[in-house]
């Protein structure tokens, strides 16, 4: 069999299982078997994908009967065949996680029916997004991940996750308005909307159509890849989700953005990279979204926020449109990826266990579950970029290209990027202090002040004492007057204020963090943890998948017979 052949099945499998996955509402275990089996049978074809696509010469194969160039072409060349792998392993892992979720009972309210098989069209839509050989079908995936996102953010039918899932879509489908003018005048100005092809003839038109098509290209990848200005709508559309449905939109969505862009710069736009408009875009992407982190004092908006900022590293590296930025931003999308993920995953387990992610109301995490502990702070340290984890890498390869560039504004975003790293250590490392290092009775008494100074808002420390098998709990996030009332009971009937310190610090000692869920989470830290293991090879990955971008003609020739041009 062609090695080609294998190029589509990262797209089909995952299509497939979710028809299967569909006819399976009724069984969910069964549901649960065909989507595991999907997503490792993808790891596996992205792994092989990868080692043959780092022999050199992308594997590319046309749907359908047409003849090239009319037909779909799906290409995985170095950068593709990376972004199939990682992406694969964070989707699996999430799913295991999701998994676990389910069997504990923690998401009652949510369809398992309805979730595996649209979990199944995201994965696909991620996949056709790295594959896509031509622009309509980037605009396919993207409408794919739109309408799978919008089932998934609005899992439960809560107030909060309509109203979140509605901003999404009505910012997605501004986006994919300006995809599809784009679309049109491209076809209109050169007749094609293969990238291959493309690349060729926007060198024929005149320079202020092909710049026309270039800013609305950009502004739509922009909007996907929560670029600033664009990235108003990512903070209030995460954190209200579901834990896994956060974590796997906050490691892959944004990162679809990214690629698109990556791609369409290096391999269209060359001779035309618009430096100064991407680096003036990631200095403020970092530094707008960094200090919006360091003012959160929830950790999924804090972590939302942080996306955001880490963006503008990524973008850096495009705006360079040298080989060394290159090589950094496609290092860091990886590195990226895994780390968001694995920190999201952590903070369904601390929402499990704490009833909440505000660092008003939690304390003692780290004395109550010490694994929890170190799988929230071996990730947050590579994230602050702590040497000599992967961020660290990352980050120092992004800003040695800037040096080199050695003009004034790369050394203004290498100034932003050196004081955004050293903002987000200290936004994780409150979050630490807060959250896992003080003690229950540090966060009761914050709690109390807090109240106090809000005259006539509840303290937080005693709506969330419910009765639950014979013990005092807290945990639950919906509290009505009888629960608030019998809480109070229960505090006059059992004791001091004291004894209620004594309570909060023992509110979760009896439960255990599930297995399934908590397996995923640790898996994916390993991941993270591998990427510094193997960060090397890694790296001279990347390297290769800058100069395969910065040498248009390696995709083109691989893409594009001799006599089709």
């Amino acid at each position: 069999m062609s090695a080609d052949l294998l190029v589509p099945f990262p797209v089909l499998l995952p299509l497939l299982g979710a028809g299967l996955a569909l006819m399976l509402s009724g069984r969910p275990h069964a549901q649960r078997a065909v989507t595991v089996i999907v997503l490792v049978a993808v790891v596996a074809i992205s792994a092989v994908l990868l080692v043959l696509a780092d022999r050199g010469t992308p594997l590319v194969l046309w749907i359908g009967a047409w003849e090239p160039p009319l037909g779909i072409s799906l290409v995985a060349d170095r950068l593709s065949s990376l972004m199939l792998l990682v992406s694969a392993v964070v989707a699996l892992a999430v799913l295991v996680y999701s998994i676990g979720q389910g069997m504990t009972g923690a998401e009652r309210e949510t369809p398992v029916s309805i979730y595996h098989p649209t979990y199944l069209v995201l994965v696909a839509g991620v996949s056709n997004a790295f594959l896509a050989g031509d622009l309509f079908n980037l605009f396919v995936s993207f409408e794919m991940l739109l309408f799978a996102s919008y089932v998934l953010l609005t899992l439960g039918g809560t107030e909060g996750r309509i109203r979140a899932g509605t901003i999404y879509v009505v910012v997605n489908i501004i986006s994919s308005m300006l995809f599809l003018t784009a679309i049109a005048v491209t076809y209109a100005a050169v007749g094609t909307v293969n990238l291959a092809q493309l690349s060729l003839r926007l060198a024929e038109i005149p320079d202020a159509t092909a710049l026309m098509i270039q800013l609305l290209l950009l502004t739509t990848f922009a909007i996907k890849a929560a670029v600033f200005p664009l990235s108003f709508w990512l903070p209030d559309s995460y954190p209200t989700a579901p834990a896994p449905v956060t974590a796997v939109f906050a490691g892959l969505l944004t990162k679809v953005g990214v690629y698109a862009i990556l791609r369409t710069q290096t391999l269209l736009f060359p001779e035309s990279p618009l430096t100064t408009l991407l680096l003036w875009a990631a200095l403020l992407t970092m530094v707008i979204g960094i200090l919006g982190a360091v003012a959160q004092s929830d950790i999924k908006r804090m972590l939302s926020f942080t996306l955001v900022s880490h963006i503008g590293f990524m973008v850096l590296g495009i705006g360079l449109a040298t080989g060394a930025g290159l090589t950094g931003a496609v290092f860091y999308v990886a590195h990226h990826i895994t780390i968001q993920t694995a920190l999201f995953l952590v903070l369904g387990l601390v929402e499990r266990r704490a009833g909440s992610t505000s660092l008003v109301k939690l304390g003692g995490l780290a004395r109550l579950t010490p694994l929890l502990a170190i799988m929230f702070f071996v990730p947050a340290m590579n994230l602050a970029g702590i040497p000599p984890l992967s961020g660290f890498i990352g980050k120092v390869g992004l800003l040695a290209a800037g040096v080199e560039t050695a003009s004034p504004l790369a050394y203004a975003v290498v100034a932003a990027g050196t004081v955004t790293s050293l903002l987000t250590l200290y936004a994780v490392a409150k979050t630490w202090n807060l959250a896992f290092w003080r003690t229950p009775e540090q966060a009761h008494e914050m709690a109390l002040t807090i109240a106090h100074l809000d005259e006539g808002s509840q303290v937080p420390g005693e709506p969330q004492l419910v009765r639950h098998r014979g013990h005092v709990h807290a945990g639950s996030q919906q509290f009505d007057d009888s629960a608030i009332a019998e809480a109070r009971r229960t505090i006059a009937e059992e004791g001091t204020d004291q004894d209620l310190h004594e309570l909060l610090e023992q509110r979760t000692l009896d439960e255990r963090l599930p297995r399934t869920m908590t397996g995923a989470t640790i898996g994916l830290v390993a991941v993270s943890v591998a990427l510094t293991l193997v960060a090397g090879p890694l790296y001279g990955y990347a390297d290769r998948a800058a100069d395969n971008l910065l040498t248009p003609s390696v995709y083109l020739d691989a893409v594009l017979p001799e006599g089709v041009r």
